[in-house]
C-alpha cells in the first residue's frame, strides 16, 4: 500500500484539494470529485459526508504497486498533472526513489509515495518525468487536518 500526501514540498500554505460529492451508488464505497491544481479525479472517499463539499488537506491510499511499462511509462511532458482515463487514475510527476526500495512522485508540491512491483523500474529513472495509470478503485482519499 502506498500513500499520497497533499502534504506540500515546501511549507508554503499547503496544497488543498476541493472534494466535491459524486451520486452514490447503493452498497458501495462512496466517491467524490477531487479537484487540484494539476487537475481532478473521482476516487473513493474516506472521510465524513458532512466534509464533502469543501476544501481539504489529503492523503491517499493508493492500493497498487508500480510497475514499469505495465502501469508506470516515461512522459514527454514535463508538467504535473491528475487525470481519469476510463477506471483508471493518471499521475504525471517526476519520479525519484528511496532508499527503502520505493518510489516518490512529486505532482504539483505533494509528495506521492508509492511501491514497487515487477516488472522493476530500468536504471536511470531517477528524476524522470513518468505517468502511472492505477484502478480507480485502488485510489482512496483521506482528509487531514495540518
Amino acid at each position: 500500500m502506498a500513500r499520497v500526501f497533499g502534504k506540500p514540498i515546501e511549507d508554503d500554505g499547503g496544497v488543498l484539494v476541493k472534494v466535491e460529492a459524486v451520486q452514490p451508488a447503493p452498497s458501495k464505497p462512496i466517491t467524490v470529485r477531487v479537484q487540484s491544481a494539476v487537475g481532478s479525479a473521482v476516487v473513493l472517499w474516506q472521510g465524513a459526508l458532512e466534509a464533502v463539499g469543501r476544501e481539504h488537506y489529503v492523503e491517499w491510499t493508493v492500493d497498487e504497486g508500480i510497475a514499469w511499462e505495465v502501469n508506470t511509462w516515461p512522459s514527454a511532458s514535463g508538467t504535473s498533472e491528475l487525470r481519469e482515463d476510463g477506471d483508471h487514475i493518471v499521475f504525471r510527476g517526476q519520479l525519484s526513489l528511496t532508499e527503502g526500495g520505493g518510489a516518490v512522485l512529486e505532482l504539483g508540491g505533494a509528495l506521492i509515495l508509492l511501491g514497487l512491483a515487477d516488472p522493476p523500474l530500468p536504471e536511470g529513472v531517477e528524476g524522470a518525468w513518468v505517468e502511472v495509470c492505477v484502478a480507480r478503485d485502488h485510489v482512496t482519499v483521506w482528509p487531514y487536518e495540518v
